[in-house]
C-alpha cells in the first residue's frame, strides 16, 4: 500500500476566507462521466465564484472570457449542468444546485443467498 506523504508540507492546502468548494460526490456518483469540458469548466467556474448558496452571477460575456468559451457552446454547457441537476439558471443569476444522494437501483426481490454457497457451488459443491 501506497503511503501518502505531503511533498511540500508548509504549502498544505487550507479553507480560504471565502466560501467554494468542490464536492467529492460529482466523481463518486459519477456526475462528470456526463459532462462534457466545457460543461465541467463551467461547473468548476460557478462553484469558485459562488457564494454560501450557490449563488453567482457573471453575464455571458464575462464567463465567456473567463473561460475562452464562445456563446453557443456556453449555453450548450450551461444547458448540459441544468439537465444534469447541477445548475439552475435564471438570467443573469446561476445557482450552483446540492448534489442530490444516487437513489439505489430497485433490485427484484427474493431469496438471499449467503457467499459461501455460491462459492462452494462454483467449486462444484451442491
Amino acid at each position: 500500500m501506497t503511503q501518502k506523504r505531503l511533498i511540500y508540507p508548509e504549502k498544505v492546502r487550507r479553507v480560504p476566507e471565502q466560501f467554494s468548494w468542490i464536492d467529492h460526490r460529482l466523481v463518486r456518483d459519477r456526475y462528470l462521466e456526463n459532462l462534457s469540458h466545457a460543461a465541467a469548466a463551467l461547473y468548476l467556474m460557478l462553484v469558485t465564484v459562488g457564494d454560501r448558496q450557490g449563488l453567482s452571477y457573471y453575464s455571458d460575456r464575462a464567463v465567456g472570457d473567463l473561460l475562452t468559451m464562445d456563446l453557443p457552446l456556453l449555453a450548450k454547457s450551461r444547458g448540459q449542468l441544468i439537465q444534469g441537476g447541477l445548475l439552475a439558471y435564471r438570467k443573469p443569476l446561476y445557482q450552483v444546485l446540492s448534489l442530490e444522494p444516487v437513489r439505489p437501483v430497485n433490485k427484484p426481490s427474493g431469496d438471499l443467498v449467503p457467499i459461501a454457497a455460491i462459492l462452494q457451488q462454483m467449486a462444484g459443491g451442491r
